[in-house]
Protein backbone atom coordinates (compact mmCIF):
# COMPACT_ATOMS: atom_id res chain seq x y z
CA UNK A 1 0.00 0.00 0.00
CA UNK A 2 2.92 2.46 0.95
CA UNK A 3 3.86 2.69 -2.40
CA UNK A 4 0.70 2.91 -4.07
CA UNK A 5 0.27 6.26 -1.80
CA UNK A 6 3.42 7.71 -3.05
CA UNK A 7 2.36 7.29 -6.39
CA UNK A 8 -0.49 8.80 -5.81
CA UNK A 9 0.81 11.83 -4.31
CA UNK A 10 3.08 12.37 -7.08
CA UNK A 11 0.89 11.73 -9.39
CA UNK A 12 -1.45 14.86 -7.04
CA UNK A 13 1.48 16.67 -6.75
CA UNK A 14 2.40 16.68 -10.72
CA UNK A 15 -1.56 17.41 -11.57
CA UNK A 16 -1.25 20.94 -9.05
CA UNK A 17 1.38 22.12 -10.66
CA UNK A 18 0.07 21.65 -14.38
CA UNK A 19 -3.04 22.94 -13.46
CA UNK A 20 -0.94 26.20 -11.48
CA UNK A 21 0.98 26.71 -15.24
CA UNK A 22 -1.50 26.38 -17.00
CA UNK A 23 -3.19 28.92 -14.94
CA UNK A 24 -0.39 31.17 -14.62
CA UNK A 25 -0.40 31.41 -18.47
CA UNK A 26 -3.81 32.51 -18.52
CA UNK A 27 -3.31 35.07 -16.32
CA UNK A 28 -0.08 36.77 -18.32
CA UNK A 29 -2.16 36.17 -21.76
CA UNK A 30 -4.95 38.32 -20.31
CA UNK A 31 -2.75 40.81 -18.50
CA UNK A 32 -1.06 41.34 -21.60
CA UNK A 33 -4.31 41.55 -23.67
CA UNK A 34 -5.62 44.18 -21.35
CA UNK A 35 -2.25 46.02 -21.67
CA UNK A 36 -2.73 46.21 -25.14
CA UNK A 37 -6.42 47.13 -25.11
CA UNK A 38 -5.21 50.36 -23.24
CA UNK A 39 -2.98 51.53 -25.27
CA UNK A 40 -5.47 52.72 -27.40
CA UNK A 41 -7.78 53.73 -24.79
CA UNK A 42 -8.52 57.27 -24.94
CA UNK A 43 -6.35 59.37 -23.59
CA UNK A 44 -3.58 58.39 -24.96
CA UNK A 45 -0.74 57.85 -22.23
CA UNK A 46 2.08 60.27 -24.67
CA UNK A 47 4.09 61.78 -22.14
CA UNK A 48 4.66 58.56 -19.82
CA UNK A 49 4.67 56.20 -23.44
CA UNK A 50 8.20 59.44 -24.19
CA UNK A 51 9.52 58.67 -20.67
CA UNK A 52 9.52 54.87 -20.65
CA UNK A 53 11.01 55.24 -24.06
CA UNK A 54 13.94 57.18 -22.53
CA UNK A 55 14.21 54.89 -20.05
CA UNK A 56 13.93 51.28 -22.00
CA UNK A 57 15.69 52.59 -25.06
CA UNK A 58 18.49 55.60 -24.25
CA UNK A 59 19.84 54.32 -21.49
CA UNK A 60 20.32 51.43 -23.31
CA UNK A 61 22.63 52.83 -25.99
CA UNK A 62 25.13 52.41 -24.50
CA UNK A 63 25.53 48.61 -23.38
CA UNK A 64 23.62 48.04 -26.78
CA UNK A 65 26.73 49.06 -28.85
CA UNK A 66 28.93 47.78 -26.59
CA UNK A 67 27.97 44.51 -26.45
CA UNK A 68 27.15 44.62 -30.27
CA UNK A 69 31.07 45.92 -31.04
CA UNK A 70 32.34 42.87 -29.12
CA UNK A 71 30.14 40.74 -30.38
CA UNK A 72 30.81 41.37 -33.62
CA UNK A 73 34.47 41.32 -33.37
CA UNK A 74 34.50 38.21 -31.39
CA UNK A 75 32.44 36.97 -34.92
CA UNK A 76 34.96 38.24 -37.11
CA UNK A 77 37.83 36.24 -35.20
CA UNK A 78 35.85 32.92 -35.27
CA UNK A 79 34.84 33.43 -38.59
CA UNK A 80 37.76 33.92 -39.87
CA UNK A 81 39.62 31.02 -38.41
CA UNK A 82 36.79 28.61 -39.01
CA UNK A 83 36.41 30.00 -42.76
CA UNK A 84 40.29 30.55 -43.68
CA UNK A 85 40.61 26.50 -43.26
CA UNK A 86 38.07 26.10 -46.13
CA UNK A 87 39.85 28.82 -48.45
CA UNK A 88 36.38 31.09 -47.96
CA UNK A 89 37.55 33.57 -45.69
CA UNK A 90 35.91 36.37 -48.34
CA UNK A 91 32.84 35.19 -47.05
CA UNK A 92 33.20 36.92 -43.60
CA UNK A 93 31.04 39.75 -44.24
CA UNK A 94 28.11 37.53 -44.87
CA UNK A 95 28.36 35.26 -41.83
CA UNK A 96 28.95 38.20 -39.49
CA UNK A 97 26.01 39.74 -41.23
CA UNK A 98 23.77 37.11 -41.18
CA UNK A 99 24.91 35.91 -37.69
CA UNK A 100 24.03 39.28 -36.42
CA UNK A 101 20.95 40.38 -38.56
CA UNK A 102 19.18 37.04 -38.29
CA UNK A 103 19.89 35.62 -34.74
CA UNK A 104 22.27 37.14 -32.39
CA UNK A 105 21.31 41.33 -33.26
CA UNK A 106 17.72 40.34 -31.62
CA UNK A 107 17.87 38.01 -29.53
CA UNK A 108 21.20 39.30 -27.03
CA UNK A 109 19.48 43.17 -27.66
CA UNK A 110 16.33 41.41 -25.95
CA UNK A 111 18.68 39.66 -23.22
CA UNK A 112 20.64 42.83 -22.44
CA UNK A 113 17.56 45.34 -22.34
CA UNK A 114 16.06 42.39 -20.24
CA UNK A 115 19.19 42.50 -17.54
CA UNK A 116 18.83 46.23 -17.34
CA UNK A 117 15.60 47.51 -18.20
CA UNK A 118 13.42 44.67 -17.78
CA UNK A 119 14.63 43.67 -13.91
CA UNK A 120 14.25 47.62 -12.91
CA UNK A 121 10.54 47.49 -13.84
CA UNK A 122 9.78 44.26 -12.00
CA UNK A 123 11.27 45.68 -9.24
CA UNK A 124 10.08 49.45 -9.50
CA UNK A 125 6.34 47.41 -10.20
CA UNK A 126 6.85 44.95 -7.22
CA UNK A 127 7.85 47.57 -4.72
CA UNK A 128 4.89 49.86 -5.56
CA UNK A 129 2.95 46.66 -4.69
CA UNK A 130 3.95 45.93 -1.72
CA UNK A 131 3.43 49.36 -0.48
CA UNK A 132 0.48 49.86 -1.74
CA UNK A 133 0.55 52.33 -4.26
CA UNK A 134 -1.42 50.47 -6.58
CA UNK A 135 -4.09 49.82 -4.00
CA UNK A 136 -4.22 53.56 -3.27
CA UNK A 137 -4.53 53.64 -7.80
CA UNK A 138 -7.36 51.74 -7.58
CA UNK A 139 -8.62 53.56 -4.80
CA UNK A 140 -8.28 56.80 -6.80
CA UNK A 141 -10.06 54.64 -9.57
CA UNK A 142 -7.23 54.64 -11.85
CA UNK A 143 -6.60 51.06 -13.79
CA UNK A 144 -3.22 49.51 -12.65
CA UNK A 145 -2.33 48.19 -15.82
CA UNK A 146 -2.73 51.13 -17.63
CA UNK A 147 -1.69 53.33 -15.72
CA UNK A 148 1.75 51.25 -15.42
CA UNK A 149 2.15 48.28 -17.32
CA UNK A 150 0.42 49.99 -21.39
CA UNK A 151 3.43 52.55 -21.43
CA UNK A 152 5.89 50.65 -20.77
CA UNK A 153 4.61 47.79 -23.13
CA UNK A 154 4.01 50.72 -26.35
CA UNK A 155 7.68 51.46 -25.07
CA UNK A 156 9.64 48.43 -25.20
CA UNK A 157 7.38 48.22 -28.57
CA UNK A 158 9.10 51.04 -30.12
CA UNK A 159 12.52 50.16 -28.19
CA UNK A 160 13.70 46.91 -29.15
CA UNK A 161 13.65 47.44 -32.72
CA UNK A 162 15.29 50.21 -33.18
CA UNK A 163 18.29 48.68 -30.36
CA UNK A 164 18.31 45.82 -33.13
CA UNK A 165 19.33 47.53 -35.53
CA UNK A 166 21.61 49.52 -33.51
CA UNK A 167 23.07 46.36 -32.88
CA UNK A 168 23.62 45.11 -36.16
CA UNK A 169 24.47 48.32 -37.48
CA UNK A 170 27.92 48.41 -34.54
CA UNK A 171 28.05 44.59 -34.47
CA UNK A 172 28.77 44.59 -38.60
CA UNK A 173 31.62 47.35 -37.64
CA UNK A 174 33.16 45.43 -35.39
CA UNK A 175 33.23 42.34 -37.21
CA UNK A 176 35.12 44.82 -39.94
CA UNK A 177 37.49 46.12 -37.59
CA UNK A 178 38.68 42.26 -36.18
CA UNK A 179 37.89 41.18 -40.27
CA UNK A 180 39.88 43.55 -42.04
CA UNK A 181 42.22 46.07 -40.19
CA UNK A 182 43.28 43.20 -37.99
CA UNK A 183 43.64 39.80 -40.25
CA UNK A 184 43.71 41.84 -43.03
CA UNK A 185 40.83 41.12 -45.33
CA UNK A 186 39.78 43.39 -47.96
CA UNK A 187 37.53 46.04 -46.67
CA UNK A 188 36.11 45.95 -49.88
CA UNK A 189 35.11 42.41 -50.41
CA UNK A 190 34.17 42.42 -46.43
CA UNK A 191 31.15 44.81 -47.29
CA UNK A 192 30.12 44.44 -50.82
CA UNK A 193 29.47 40.51 -49.02
CA UNK A 194 27.63 42.04 -46.56
CA UNK A 195 25.21 44.09 -49.32
CA UNK A 196 25.05 40.90 -51.58
CA UNK A 197 24.23 38.52 -48.67
CA UNK A 198 21.59 40.44 -47.04
CA UNK A 199 18.24 40.69 -48.01
CA UNK A 200 15.12 42.74 -46.92
CA UNK A 201 13.63 39.33 -45.21
CA UNK A 202 16.58 39.44 -43.37
CA UNK A 203 16.21 42.32 -41.95
CA UNK A 204 11.95 42.30 -41.15
CA UNK A 205 12.29 39.10 -39.62
CA UNK A 206 14.78 40.20 -36.83
CA UNK A 207 12.81 43.21 -36.17
CA UNK A 208 9.69 40.66 -36.08
CA UNK A 209 11.63 39.19 -33.43
CA UNK A 210 12.79 42.20 -31.75
CA UNK A 211 8.78 43.43 -31.79
CA UNK A 212 8.06 39.43 -30.14
CA UNK A 213 10.58 40.00 -27.48
CA UNK A 214 9.19 42.94 -26.53
CA UNK A 215 5.61 42.05 -26.09
CA UNK A 216 7.39 38.80 -23.83
CA UNK A 217 9.76 40.69 -21.34
CA UNK A 218 7.88 43.93 -20.61
CA UNK A 219 4.58 41.49 -20.17
CA UNK A 220 6.74 39.27 -17.89
CA UNK A 221 8.87 41.81 -16.26
CA UNK A 222 5.46 43.78 -15.28
CA UNK A 223 3.14 41.10 -14.10
CA UNK A 224 5.91 39.61 -12.21
CA UNK A 225 6.39 42.84 -10.37
CA UNK A 226 2.58 43.18 -10.49
CA UNK A 227 1.84 40.19 -8.43
CA UNK A 228 4.47 40.60 -6.24
CA UNK A 229 1.98 39.77 -3.33
CA UNK A 230 0.74 36.87 -4.53
CA UNK A 231 4.27 34.71 -4.07
CA UNK A 232 4.09 31.83 -1.85
CA UNK A 233 7.82 32.05 -1.54
CA UNK A 234 8.35 35.12 0.29
CA UNK A 235 6.70 38.96 1.09
CA UNK A 236 7.40 42.26 1.20
CA UNK A 237 11.26 42.92 -0.06
CA UNK A 238 12.28 39.26 -0.16
CA UNK A 239 8.77 39.18 -2.44
CA UNK A 240 10.13 41.95 -5.01
CA UNK A 241 14.14 40.03 -5.32
CA UNK A 242 12.02 36.50 -6.01
CA UNK A 243 10.06 38.82 -8.36
CA UNK A 244 12.73 40.29 -10.24
CA UNK A 245 14.84 37.41 -10.29
CA UNK A 246 12.49 35.29 -11.56
CA UNK A 247 11.23 38.16 -14.17
CA UNK A 248 14.76 38.14 -15.86
CA UNK A 249 15.05 34.17 -15.81
CA UNK A 250 12.46 33.88 -17.18
CA UNK A 251 12.22 36.34 -19.70
CA UNK A 252 15.85 34.98 -20.93
CA UNK A 253 14.31 31.40 -21.36
CA UNK A 254 11.19 32.78 -22.98
CA UNK A 255 13.18 35.02 -25.35
CA UNK A 256 15.55 31.68 -26.51
CA UNK A 257 12.11 29.80 -26.88
CA UNK A 258 10.23 32.34 -28.90
CA UNK A 259 13.75 32.49 -31.34
CA UNK A 260 13.57 29.23 -31.92
CA UNK A 261 9.78 28.98 -33.02
CA UNK A 262 10.39 32.30 -34.99
CA UNK A 263 13.23 31.51 -36.84
CA UNK A 264 11.53 27.03 -37.61
CA UNK A 265 8.70 29.73 -39.56
CA UNK A 266 10.95 32.53 -40.85
CA UNK A 267 13.51 29.92 -42.60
Amino acid sequence: MVPFVRSTHFLSAVGRWTIFQIQEIGRIALFMFRGIVFIFSIPFQIFKTVNQVYFIGMKSVFVICLTGAFTGMVLGLQGYYTLVKFGSEGLLGSAVALSLIRELGPVLTAIMITARAGSAMAAEIGIMRISEQIDALETMDINPIRFLFSPRLLAALISFPLLTAIFDVVGIVGGYLSGSLLLGINPGIFFSRVESSVLMKDVTGGFLKSIVFAAVVATICCFQGYYTHTRAEGFGARGVSLATTSAVVISCVLILITDYILTTFLL
